[in-house]
């Protein structure tokens, strides 16, 4: 083999094995995806409790019923799905003092259980469904409570669908192979959620 030629093998070798380097570290771009945004509004299955002050038998916890009521003792039923715990207090407060029930209640709540908050994970999983949402909850968390993987999985075409306003909804497709590799952010979830995991084409 002439030098020329061992030269160019040489150069093509080095040439291709900084390309090979190259995508197998290149950063993947974030999917544009609006951050997510959690507030303290209640819903059903919450559980609140309420305190009424110098008044024992009105302060207990309470569960808040499917269709997003409570039912508060001498005042009836109260609707507080999507209000936020202060929104409540100040409900109940206004309840008691125009039914002339007390003349100057004093009332604070506090939220005791989250079980409305959820997100959900289907297609190509071991266990889809709905699981309830913690605190710092990721993609790859995510899919990891629902089971992980199924063997027909396409871990490149993952398709999250985000609600960001009452008339719309984000959707963005990810390659979860990118994030265990590096190359991509984890992703924050938030409550609502919904991970599909596309089937893998052959």
């Amino acid at each position: 083999m002439s030098r020329l030629v061992r030269f160019l093998v040489l150069v093509l070798t080095i040439v291709l094995t900084v390309v090979l380097v190259g995508c197998a570290s290149a950063p993947v771009k974030q999917p544009n995806l609006p951050p997510p945004v959690e507030t303290s509004s209640l819903g059903p299955g919450d559980v609140i409790e309420v305190t009424v002050y110098d008044e024992p038998s009105m302060s207990k916890p309470f569960k808040v019923a499917p269709n997003g009521t409570i039912d508060f003792p001498l005042v009836g039923t109260l609707e507080i799905e999507g209000k936020e715990p202060q929104e409540v207090a100040e409900l109940i407060k206004v309840r008691l003092r125009d039914g002339k029930i007390l003349k100057n209640p004093s009332v604070s709540v506090l939220v005791k259980e989250v079980n409305s908050k959820k997100f959900a994970v289907f297609g190509q999983v071991q266990k889809p469904g709905q699981f309830p949402m913690t605190e710092g909850m990721t993609v790859t968390q995510a899919i990891s409570l629902a089971g992980g993987f199924t063997a027909l999985a396409d871990r490149d075409r993952i398709t999250l669908n985000r609600r960001v306003s009452r008339a719309k909804v984000v959707r963005v497709v990810f390659s979860v192979a990118a994030i265990t590799e590096g190359k991509m952010n984890d992703i924050p979830l938030q409550s609502g959620d919904t991970i599909y995991v596309e089937e893998r084409v052959f």
